[in-house]
């Protein structure tokens, strides 16, 4: 049996803590070859975003149709796609090669503050990309601004899940790393609602979304289901960030 391959289209990260550079590391380390579509340039480190630049629709479009006609990737996932124009161009290649297995990270702010997705762009990834999506997974902020709930603890997590399901996503998992005192996931499928418990460990992490979804892709690749994906990256992200260093003056990026 082949290599699986995992397929990113994201926002690039100089400081390796976030975007292309996390998902392809993480893919490596899961024993799934990587293959990378830019979405945009960043100016970053581990304190902040200083600048960012975007790749146009029509060189997106270039890269994935070209990348597309040699390969297929088993799985694949968006993160920052910053505009308007590039998600109507990843949906229509979805749809076009009939991808399989997207994960669809709605990353719309840096965990550093800094906007990364232009006005407008939640309602189209709405509407374009979650129909195609087999999971998404919002934090839950991102939960909040997409389902118009509050979410601020674990029931207001699963009841912004399910809303978030019923706008065409096979699974939703909500991500709680962002709670007060706990760490806990909320997986829905439609059929359940499952509590991925964790451990809340100490500190500030960069790109620990962009991780999770990564390491959930990767387990698709590999032809796991979405909710053992989504067990088995839950415990990938938690084992990152126990082993996470601090290179630079700002926050801590995951092994």
């Amino acid at each position: 049996m082949g290599t699986s391959l995992a397929l990113t289209i994201a926002g690039s990260d100089p400081s390796g803590g976030a975007g292309l550079q996390a998902d392809l590391k993480v893919f490596k380390l899961l024993g799934v070859h990587g293959l990378s579509v830019a979405s945009a340039l960043t100016a970053q480190n581990t304190k902040a975003v200083a600048g960012i630049l975007a790749v146009g629709g029509d060189f997106l479009g270039r890269q994935i149709e070209f990348l597309l006609s040699d390969m297929t990737p088993d799985a694949l996932k968006t993160g920052m796609l910053l505009s308007a124009e590039n998600i109507k161009i990843v949906a229509e290649n979805v749809k076009a090669y009939s991808l399989k297995n997207l994960v669809v990270d709605p990353v719309s702010i840096s965990s550093s503050g800094t906007s990364l997705l232009e006005e407008g762009g939640l309602d189209l990834l709405k509407d374009l990309l979650f129909p195609l999506a087999s999971v998404i997974t919002p934090n839950i902020y991102e939960a909040s601004v997409l389902s118009g709930l509050p979410v601020e603890n674990l029931e207001q997590m699963e009841e912004a899940a399910k809303k978030l399901r019923q706008m065409g996503p096979k699974a939703v998992i909500v991500t709680g790393g962002h709670l007060e005192d706990e760490a806990v996931d909320i997986f829905h499928d439609g059929k359940v609602t499952i509590r991925l418990e964790g451990k809340k460990l100490p500190g500030t992490f960069h790109g620990t979304g962009c991780v999770f979804s990564s390491a959930l892709t990767a387990y698709l690749a590999r032809g796991e289901t979405a909710e053992r994906a989504g067990v088995e990256a839950k415990r990938f992200v938690e084992e990152a960030i126990a082993a996470a260093f601090y290179p630079g003056g700002g926050m801590g990026i995951l092994v």
